[in-house]
């Protein structure tokens, strides 16, 4: 549902729209992908593997960007060729601001839905003037489903793409309840792609 509302909501992804994606082969990554591919967009994803460069291109994702080994921002400036991106979808934070900023063409939207690296600190709203008129907001899913129709038309698209076949959901991580802490520690260490679930 995450993925939903971020690029039908938030930003509404469109045929044509430019979309960079942080965390590609992550969770909401995997799902965000297919969805905006499935809009029309031409997505861009940073990954921090080949292996997650090549589950992000089989979920949707056009370019990929090892920002371990190359300059996110001079390569979307390579892929666009200096046109940059209408979107950016944020989920890792600290060590990707501000330099997404310089991915946005003018009046482009900054959604910074996670803080995976930390959370951005020290945010001066003027820096999104010198940009070019910047859009920037820290969106939750609870604010986009707080009402019962929100709640049950957010659903409903999910499941109605799920079940299209439009967006598949990977589940690529299946751990017990008991390994719960393992479960955060790979999450946190970069360590798994999609999604992954707790079972009793």
């Amino acid at each position: 549902m995450t993925a939903q509302y971020l690029v039908n909501r938030t930003y509404k992804v469109t045929k044509g729209s430019i979309v960079l994606m942080h965390a590609a082969a992550g969770g909401v990554g995997l799902i965000l992908c297919q969805w905006a591919n499935h809009l029309g967009a031409t997505v861009i994803g940073t990954v921090g593997s080949k292996d997650k460069a090549e589950l992000a291109k089989k979920n949707g994702c056009h370019h990929t960007i090892l920002y371990r080994d190359e300059d996110f921002v001079a390569r979307v400036k390579e892929i666009t060729s200096g046109k940059l991106c209408d979107v950016v979808y944020d989920g890792i934070g600290k060590t990707t601001f501000p330099a997404s900023l310089d991915c946005l063409r003018p009046l482009g939207y900054f959604v910074s839905f996670g803080s995976a690296s930390g959370q951005i600190d020290a945010f001066n709203i003027n820096i999104l003037q010198t940009k070019g008129s910047l859009f920037a907001t820290r969106p939750t899913l609870n604010h986009y489903v707080a009402k019962r129709e929100d709640l049950v038309s957010c659903a409903k698209d999910l499941f109605d793409k799920v079940g299209s076949g439009a967006v598949k959901i990977p589940v690529n991580q299946t751990y017990k309840l008991k390994d719960a802490q393992k479960a955060h520690k790979e999450l946190e260490g970069r360590d798994t792609t999609g999604s992954s679930i707790l079972v009793p």
